[in-house]
């Protein structure tokens, strides 16, 4: 198959899309150049400038799969322009990471992926994430000696083990991976209505999830259910938020989200992933 080569981008950088903390399923090649497997199907993409290269893949394929998935049929410039007015303090932290989009991703993988991304580091993440894909998932190729899997569908999960994870290093993270399995296959979560749900009932619908609380239930909103809405709160929003707009102080997580949602309203998830990826990058407010 011929590469799909998409010209003229804007407001688009792969390499701070995917490195800035939303996904954990891909392997670096070189400078913007990346593989990943997403939708059920391994992408190799690599950006040049504004030009985005799609390897082995057709436009059809690009339109139905590509460009939802990294969000470029949306308008950045609008977006940003749009938060700039609700807060020109965002301006350093949009300037800096001008090509971060938020990924569409599976509903299903963001919530297992971000349940292990508590009290982890991302490479720590992105190892777990590869090797429960390798372990249950569907192999897709191989790129520099590395095995690139799917990530596994609830039906490959079905006879999963809460042993079988801790194997794989998730810890105390075993039993709540163990009980999304099971309430996602017992038919407690419907992904439509999770869409369909206004923002405050989705998270208090995910949050019955043993182990899953406002932060990752916000994370699973954002990034695998489409609500821009969602302002996940950790340790580094924590940080950043309390120096640029609470002068320092010590700042409960409830305040600073009821803060955000005020300021940024249902652009939140996007000025959340501004203020993360810059602020993690230039370790703001750490000691």
């Amino acid at each position: 198959m011929a590469d799909y080569v998409l010209e003229n981008v804007n407001d688009f950088d792969l390499a701070q899309t995917l490195e800035c903390g939303q996904c954990f399923h891909f392997i670096k090649l070189a400078e913007e150049d990346y593989v990943l497997t997403a939708m059920n199907r391994l992408l190799h993409v690599s950006q040049q400038g504004d030009t985005v290269i799609f390897y082995d893949t057709d436009e059809q394929q690009y339109e139905e799969i590509w460009k939802h998935y990294f969000d470029l049929d949306r308008d950045y410039s609008l977006i940003k322009s749009t938060l700039l007015e609700k807060n020109s303090q965002l301006k350093d932290a949009i300037d800096s990471m001008w090509g971060v989009r938020i990924l569409n991703q599976e509903y299903f993988e963001t919530l297992i992926s971000f349940i292990i991304s508590q009290n982890k580091q991302i490479p720590h993440i992105k190892k777990i994430v590869a090797d429960i894909s390798s372990k249950y998932g569907t192999y897709k190729g191989t790129f520099n000696g590395t095995d690139m899997y799917t990530f596994p569908t609830l039906e490959q999960l079905k006879d999963s083990r809460e042993e079988d994870f801790k194997e794989l290093k998730t810890g105390f993270r075993a039993p709540y991976i163990m009980d999304a399995i099971r309430k996602n296959l017992e038919g407690c979560f419907d992904e439509n209505n999770l869409r369909n749900m206004g923002y405050e009932d989705c998270i208090k619908e995910l949050t019955t999830i043993k182990g899953v609380g406002e932060k990752v239930a916000n994370c699973v909103a954002l990034f695998g259910l489409g609500k821009r809405e969602a302002f996940p709160v950790d340790v580094w929003i924590k940080r950043i938020m309390e120096t640029m707009y609470f002068d320092g102080r010590e700042t409960s997580k409830d305040k600073i989200a009821a803060y955000a949602k005020e300021l940024f309203g249902d652009l939140g998830g996007y000025a959340q992933q501004y203020l993360f990826y810059y602020g993690k990058t230039i370790k703001m407010g750490v000691k």
